[in-house]
């Protein structure tokens, strides 16, 4: 049995890590930790897991009857695939009492024993990668409504978390806006959105349309980036995201202690000054007033002191709004949006 949207999954979660060597793969789980974390009873680690949500480790029964009804696997191997070590875990949840929630490339319920379990315990099987509808090529064709995407020298450097909190402070201010997930934990978080990865690439820029389409001239829709123009094996989801988003805005996201694409050694992070300049060109195809309005750097691996410095100078490099969206927040950023938003209101 499949469900969709990912609004039917069932709260509470036990999230599942596997045997995930680094962080940097597990990034459902910790977006789940720090946006939903009412919904998180507990985790499960497979021996070998290096990763640590810092909430109760449980088997999957121990987290039913602690009251959870859905394991989520909160990690992403390379590629998607569902390692065949980990269906005999994924099977004693299902025979514990628990739904399955995956953002894999690989759908559970293309897995036969899963499938067949699934039904045998009358437990649902969530791939919430995979869209239950299609989508048109894209048109090019200017939408009314403001919309802002996040952008980034490589992946998992803070794309999603940038987005929520803007999103977040927009909403806050009381703001017309919308988050607009486009991967498995931003759709998990949110309970709607398209896994862009996972549309056929002739129809990435249409997708990105139907996200967000044409609305209120002052509204903000805030796009969640994918990718990065300069990852050999990700770039194309992200040009497709961007042409389709047609953003008025764009937030740069950057790790500055980074020096190479993220498992790939031989590619180097582009300077600043270099992203800046091809995502903005490359915006303008769909949009010719796209513009950046900030930096957000993810100095979460800094001293707070080296922090401030890093923030500081890069601001004043570039001539740019640049914050940490954790340490310092986004009211910066928010307050250049406000002035837009109260423009278009007060012409109504």
């Amino acid at each position: 049995m499949t469900a969709h949207p990912a609004s039917a999954i069932v709260k509470p979660y036990l999230v599942f890590l596997g045997d995930v060597g680094d962080e940097l793969y597990a990034k459902t789980a910790f977006g789940l930790r720090d946006w939903v974390p009412g919904a998180c009873i507990g985790q499960r680690r497979l021996p070998g897991c290096a990763v640590d949500l810092g909430v109760p480790d449980m088997t999957p029964a121990q987290a039913h009857a602690a009251g959870a009804r859905t394991l989520v696997i909160g990690v992403a191997p390379v590629g998607g695939a569902l390692p065949g070590h980990w269906i005999p875990e994924l099977l004693a949840a299902l025979q514990a009492g628990l739904d399955l929630a995956s953002g894999l490339h690989q759908k559970l319920a293309d897995e036969p024993t899963i499938a067949e379990a699934a039904r045998r315990f009358g437990r649902t099987l969530h791939d919430v990668r995979h869209a239950n509808r299609s989508f048109p090529v894209g048109s090019g064709t200017k939408r009314s409504g403001k919309r802002l995407l996040t952008v980034g020298t490589d992946c998992a450097l803070g794309k999603k978390y940038t987005a929520l909190c803007i999103a977040r402070e927009l909403q806050a201010r009381g703001i017309d806006a919308d988050f607009r997930a486009t991967g498995q934990t931003g759709i998990l978080i949110a309970g709607d959105g398209v896994a862009i990865d996972a549309v056929v690439a002739d129809f990435t820029a249409g997708a990105a349309e139907t996200l967000s389409p044409a609305n209120a001239a002052g509204h903000w829709d805030v796009i969640e980036g994918q990718g990065s123009l300069f990852h050999p094996g990700y770039a194309g989801v992200t040009l497709g995201l961007i042409h389709g988003s047609q953003p008025d805005a764009l937030v740069l996201c950057h790790d500055p202690l980074r020096r190479e694409i993220g498992g790939y050694p031989q590619f180097a992070i582009p300077s600043l000054e270099e992203a800046l300049e091809t995502y903005l060109r490359l915006a303008r195809l769909t949009n010719s007033s796209a513009r950046f309005v900030a930096v957000a750097l993810n100095t979460s691996k800094m001293s707070a002191i080296d922090a401030a410095a890093e923030i500081t100078a890069t601001g004043k490099r570039l001539g740019l709004v640049c914050v940490d969206p954790i340490r310092t927040g986004v009211r910066a950023i928010v307050d250049l949006l406000q002035g837009e938003y109260e423009d278009q209101t007060a012409t109504r």
